[in-house]
């Protein structure tokens, strides 16, 4: 990978739901450690970009390229991206019943590339730390969404892509999320994340990239966001 090309590239990316044609050529970048906000009205498809990036099967991409660190995502299944570093935490979090939160992260530690540790984990999750025995889907909502996170990063995450990360929790639960999620990032770790709460994801955001009917509307910093009334209304109704 050279100097000049960026850690992370989508590019004029086009999937579909069957016939619904949902994200039309969209194309933003990414450098290393950097946190882009993907922001948009509901059904602007962030959710939809975000899983194209991560390879489900649902949307189909049909035509496009993803890059990461000069390895071309677009040719892989998702499987194959989460061996290289891509790891989407989705908005239903997909805890498995039956397993204790040490369990879940043993999981998802069964097989190379390994990421952080158990200790390093429970040293940047101290109530999973306490929790540790405790079955995953009997946690509270914040709780559930601490492991989906902390299991993503059991692996080597090269990038972590958030679905709506504080969808449904209490504003002080919110806080610990933003909290943890800060500290992610003040270890470089490179990350997209979607969210509803437009005003909390620019907080924790570099840069932000706005879709509107699953395209393109803005791609610059997010203090350009916070600082636009025309565009936080017109695009974010906030």
């Amino acid at each position: 990978m050279s100097d000049n090309q960026p850690f992370f590239s989508v590019k004029d990316i086009h999937s579909y739901y069957g016939e619904s044609y949902i994200v039309q050529g969209v194309s933003f970048d990414i450098k290393e450690g950097e946190i882009l906000a993907l922001l948009g009205r509901n059904g602007a498809g962030k959710t939809s970009t975000l899983r194209s990036i991560a390879r489900t099967d649902d949307p189909q991409m049909k035509s496009g390229e993803i890059w990461l660190g000069g390895q071309a995502i677009h040719t892989m299944k998702s499987f194959q991206a989460a061996q290289v570093g891509v790891s989407l935490v989705p908005e239903d979090r997909r805890i498995i019943a039956g397993m204790t939160v040490e369990e879940s992260l043993d999981l998802a530690q069964i097989a190379p590339p390994i990421g952080w540790s158990k200790e390093k984990i429970f040293e940047h999750f101290p109530r999973l730390a306490e929790r540790r025995t405790q079955e995953g889907i009997t946690l509270s909502g914040g709780e559930q969404q601490m492991l989906a996170v902390a299991r993503s990063l059991a692996r080597d995450c090269r990038l972590l892509l958030l679905d709506e990360p504080y969808e449904g929790l209490a504003p002080v639960i919110v806080q610990e999320i933003e909290r943890i999620l800060m500290g992610i990032r003040d270890l470089g770790i490179t990350t997209i994340i979607v969210e509803q709460n437009a005003i909390a994801a620019l907080k924790l955001a570099d840069r932000a990239v706005i879709l509107d009917m699953g395209q393109v509307v803005f791609d610059g910093s997010a203090e350009e966001v916070m600082n636009n009334d025309e565009l936080r209304e017109e695009y974010l109704a906030i």
